[in-house]
């Protein structure tokens, strides 16, 4: 068994377009991590997905916005939320003057049962 670390290699500085790291993918589940300088949805896009997403904020700060929310979501370390399946929603905005790091875990619709929403 090999320890490793979530904020290894985690590029230093702006980078080019948002990194999306696959670490765990099984068929029943996917975990990634995201690393985000400074990225958002290119407007009028959003993200509509057919499995549910559980996200975490492990450092910096990023805004989300869902179709069916006038709020915007703000998102500091530590926050977490779950989206559930087709749950329409974009990254507004993420900290261009510091990386943002997200552990994102997708799993099937058809196990989505929300204890928290």
């Amino acid at each position: 068994m090999k320890i490793q670390n979530f904020y290894t290699d985690v590029p230093e500085g702006h980078i080019p377009e948002e990194l999306f790291q696959v670490w765990v993918e099984l068929p029943h589940l996917k975990l990634e991590r995201i690393i985000s300088t400074g990225h958002a949805t290119p407007p009028g896009e959003w993200y509509d997905q057919a499995w549910a997403e559980w996200v975490m904020l492990l450092q910096g700060q990023a805004v989300l916005r869902f179709a069916d929310d006038p709020e915007p979501v703000h998102l500091r370390p530590g926050d977490y939320l779950l989206i559930p399946p087709h749950c329409r929603h974009r990254v507004e905005w993420t900290d261009p003057e510091h990386v943002t790091l997200w552990l994102a875990v997708h799993f099937p619709a058809n196990s989505f049962h929300p204890k928290n929403t």
